[in-house]
C-alpha cells in the first residue's frame, strides 16, 4: 500500500464568521464545534491512518499559529507551505505534491480543508481505506456527501450508477432551490466537500496537461523556495505569477481521471453561522450557546459570548458578542454577514483583520484602551519567549510588570524586572523585552507619542524572521 501524505488546507479567512473569525485569526485556528480548533481536529481525524507527518499550506501570517496549534496536540512536526498570497486550491495542491515527492517518494495525498467539522471519524477513515485502491491506481477521486437537504450554498457532483468509488460525470454550481430539489430526488447527485485522494504525480500530470501555466509558476516557486526550520516560503515573485483557480476548475471538471466516492459521515463545512448551529448541541428549545449565555422564551437560536448575554423573547437569531464587536442577525440572513466585511474593508477598520487580543509568535498583547497621544496594552509573553530588538521613532514606552519576570534591554543595560516593578524606554531606546521563566510573563505597557501604530517599529534582531 502506498504511503498516505495527509494535506492540510488551511487558508482562507472564514469572512462569512465574522466577528468570531477574523483576517488574522481565522475560522481553522478557532474551536467552534468542540474543544479542539478546527485545525487541531482535522489532524486528528486523520492521524491514526497517516503514515507521515502532515503538510499543512498556509499564509505566511498565520505560520506561527500554525505550529503553535499543531504542537498543543502532539502532533508531529509538519512541514508548512507558506504561501506569500492566496492562489486558491489547485496551486496549493500543486506545492503540497511537490514537497511530498521531494524526497523521491510518490505518496497518496489525502488534502482536507482544515476548517470542516466531521462528526463520524471512524467513517472518515473507513472511507479513506475504501478510495485508496482507486487512486493507487491513477484515479483523482473526490468525497460526495449524500444530500440530506436541497442545499442551495453548495456544489455538487453527478456520479453515474454504481456502488462504492465511481466515474464523476460532471460538476455543477451552486443550484437555484427548484434544482437542489430535483438533485435531492435523483439519487445520484452529492454535495461537493472539496477533500480529495490523489496520487501526488498523477495530479501533477492532470495539471500540466490542463493548466500549465499553473504548474510551471508553482515548480518555479517551489525550485526557489527558502527553508526556515519547519517553514517553507514559496518564492514571493514566481508565485504572484501564478494564476488563480480552484482544483475543481484546473483539473477536476476536464480530467477523465475524476471519480467519486459518495460518503455519509456528518460532514459540514461550517460556511455560516447558521450552518455552525446545525452541528452545535442544542437545548430543548432549540438553542446552542457557548460562554455565559442566558435563555428566556427564545428558540432556536445561536448564541456566543465572552461575557454574559441574555435572550429573551427571539427565535431564529444569532447573535455573537466579541470584546470590541457584536453581531446581531436573523438565522436566515447570515450569508450577508460578508457585506458587513466588505463595507469594514472599505472603511478600513481594524476589526476585520485583528480582535483585540492579537497574537503573535511570543504571546499575545491586548489593547485596553486609547486616546489622543497614548494607548494602554496588555502584553503576555510566554515562557522562553523574547521580542524582537526594536526602537520607535514617534513613542515612547512604559512597562509595569504584573505577573512574572521580565528580562529587560534598553540600549546597553539589561536588568530583570518582578511584579509592580517598571522600566522606561524612552524614544530611540533600542529595547528588548524576554521572559526568561517557566510562567506566563504578563505586563501593562502604557505607550505615549504622537503616533502609536504598529508600523513605527525598527527591527533589529528578531529570532522570527521578522527584520
Amino acid at each position: 500500500m502506498m504511503t498516505l501524505q495527509p494535506v492540510l488546507l488551511s487558508g482562507g479567512s472564514g469572512t462569512r464568521l465574522w466577528p468570531l473569525s477574523r483576517e488574522a485569526y481565522p475560522k481553522q485556528f478557532l474551536p467552534l464545534a468542540g474543544e479542539e480548533t478546527m485545525l487541531q481536529a482535522t489532524w486528528q481525524r486523520v492521524a491514526a491512518i497517516a503514515d507521515v507527518a502532515p503538510i499543512v499550506v498556509a499564509g505566511e501570517e498565520h505560520r506561527f499559529l500554525v505550529a503553535e496549534q499543531l504542537r498543543q496536540i502532539g502532533a508531529p512536526v509538519p512541514a508548512i507551505l507558506l504561501e506569500p498570497l492566496g492562489r486558491n486550491t489547485a496551486p496549493a495542491i500543486a506545492a503540497a505534491a511537490l514537497q511530498a515527492m521531494a524526497g523521491g517518494e510518490d505518496p497518496l495525498l489525502l488534502v482536507l480543508p482544515s476548517d470542516h467539522v466531521v462528526r463520524d471519524p471512524a467513517a472518515f477513515r473507513e472511507a479513506v481505506r475504501v478510495a485508496s485502491p482507486a487512486a493507487e491506481a491513477g484515479a483523482l477521486v473526490t468525497f460526495g456527501i449524500v444530500p440530506t437537504a436541497p442545499e442551495t450554498g453548495f456544489g455538487y457532483i453527478q456520479a453515474a450508477s454504481g456502488e462504492g468509488v465511481r466515474k464523476v460525470l460532471r460538476f455543477v454550481e451552486k443550484p437555484d432551490a427548484a434544482t437542489a430539489q430535483g438533485y435531492l430526488a435523483s439519487g445520484d447527485f452529492f454535495w461537493n466537500s472539496g477533500m480529495f485522494l490523489l496520487r501526488a504525480s498523477r495530479f501533477l500530470e492532470e495539471l500540466q496537461r490542463f493548466r500549465p501555466a499553473i504548474a510551471a509558476a508553482v515548480r518555479a516557486a517551489h525550485a526557489t523556495a527558502a527553508r526556515d526550520g519547519d517553514f517553507i516560503r514559496l518564492d514571493k515573485i514566481a508565485f504572484a505569477d501564478c494564476p488563480s483557480d480552484s482544483i475543481d476548475y484546473a483539473v477536476m471538471e476536464h480530467t477523465d481521471a475524476a471519480m467519486v466516492l459518495p460518503v455519509n459521515f456528518g460532514w459540514n463545512d461550517v460556511g455560516s453561522w447558521s450552518s455552525l448551529w446545525d452541528v452545535s448541541a442544542q437545548d430543548a428549545s432549540g438553542n446552542a450557546c457557548r460562554g455565559e449565555v442566558i435563555t428566556v422564551d427564545s428558540r432556536n437560536s445561536y448564541a456566543w459570548a465572552q461575557r454574559m448575554v441574555a435572550l429573551v423573547g427571539v427565535d431564529d437569531i444569532v447573535v455573537v458578542e466579541t470584546a470590541d464587536a457584536v453581531l446581531v442577525a436573523r438565522k436566515d440572513r447570515v450569508q450577508q454577514v460578508k457585506e458587513v466585511v466588505a463595507q469594514l474593508k472599505d472603511a478600513q477598520r481594524s476589526q476585520v483583520v485583528f480582535h483585540r487580543e492579537v497574537y503573535r509568535p511570543w504571546g499575545s498583547y491586548d489593547s485596553v484602551d486609547v486616546g489622543d497621544g497614548f494607548q494602554v496594552k496588555r502584553i503576555k509573553v510566554k515562557p522562553g519567549a523574547r521580542l524582537s530588538l526594536q526602537s520607535h521613532k514617534r513613542r515612547a514606552e512604559h512597562w509595569v510588570v504584573v505577573r512574572g519576570t521580565a528580562r529587560v534591554t534598553r540600549d546597553n543595560d539589561v536588568f530583570e524586572l518582578y511584579a509592580n516593578q517598571s522600566a522606561y524606554i524612552p524614544i530611540g531606546a533600542r529595547h528588548r523585552l524576554e521572559n526568561p521563566g517557566a510562567d506566563v510573563l504578563e505586563l501593562i505597557e502604557v505607550q505615549s507619542g504622537d503616533y502609536l501604530g504598529e508600523d513605527d517599529i525598527v527591527r533589529y534582531e528578531d529570532q522570527y524572521g521578522r527584520t
